[in-house]
């Protein structure tokens, strides 16, 4: 079992930055991919970042590509993701999802964990 605990969402305006954290629980989160999902009333959940359990390699949606990082620190269990030169467009809450497949969680499919939520407001 894993548990995901999301923070550092918030209010920011366009062209600001935030850096939101997973915290993980479980042993064996050093050998699971993580990904960062968002999503917005009415919207499907969308993928916006993976990272292979050994850092290589990362997936980014093409709208964050250039402006969002994902890192992980396995020795602390929590993986990163720094967003830069945000956009409104951005705005939605931001789910961290964790699965023992790259691919299940590049392609958003079937991930086996997911954390409750962080919301990110960006004002124009």
């Amino acid at each position: 079992q894993v548990q995901l605990v999301e923070s550092g969402g918030g209010l920011v305006q366009a062209g600001g930055s935030l850096r939101l954290s997973c915290a993980a629980s479980g042993r064996t989160f050093s050998r699971y991919a993580m990904g960062w999902f968002r999503q917005t009333p009415g919207t499907e959940r969308e993928i916006v970042a993976a990272i292979h359990w050994t850092g290589w390699p990362t997936y980014y949606a093409d709208s964050v590509k250039g402006r969002f990082t994902n890192s992980r620190d396995n020795a602390q269990n929590t993986v990163y993701l720094q967003m830069n030169g945000l956009k409104p467009d951005d705005t939605a809450v931001y789910y961290c999802a964790a699965d023992a497949s790259y691919r299940e969680v590049r392609d958003g499919n079937k991930v086996d964990y997911w954390g409750q939520g962080t919301q990110v407001t960006v004002s124009s």
